[in-house]
């Protein structure tokens, strides 16, 4: 099993060529998962969750995460250290979806309930919109085509 297709971690050289570059992958998605938690954590100060109620500011964290996701996929796919930091460092840090089940979790109370059904669906539904639309958007602002997949 290799980590990249073009290394096979069998041999001690191709080894030691992902312990140089993957060192330099980790760092930026550890500062990158550290600003996005940041960041998370500013927009649950401005739109705090009040028990009993629909949680906005993570519904509002998730989907605008899914939208930059959809934005990064068209437009920093070739670029080794951006793809990282914001994909997987900044967005992971960013989204929150253990959160959501939390959440959806403690809105499972007698009358709470059309609540919990309105945010668990409603946020998967509106990030799965919010990937393609943020996919659509950047594939008309580049003019990037869409891929085939073989």
């Amino acid at each position: 099993m290799s980590v990249d297709p073009d290394v096979d971690v069998h041999v001690p050289a191709q080894r030691r060529e992902l312990a140089r570059t993957h060192g330099g992958v980790l760092a930026v998605i550890a500062v990158g998962g550290g600003l996005g938690a940041l960041a998370r954590y500013g927009i649950s100060l401005w739109l705090p969750t009040t028990p009993g109620h629909f949680p906005l500011g993570t519904f509002v964290i998730n989907v605008l995460g899914c939208f930059l996701i959809g934005v990064l996929m068209v437009r920093w796919g070739q670029r080794p250290l951006l793809r990282p930091f914001l994909g997987v460092g900044f967005l992971g840090g960013f989204t929150t979806f253990s959160t959501y089940a939390v959440e959806t979790r403690a809105l499972l109370t007698p009358g709470d309930v059309p609540i919990a059904m309105a945010y668990l669906f409603g946020t998967l539904a509106a990030a799965m919109l919010a990937v393609l639309a943020g996919v659509a958007l950047m594939r008309a602002l580049t003019g990037k085509p869409a891929e085939v997949a073989a």
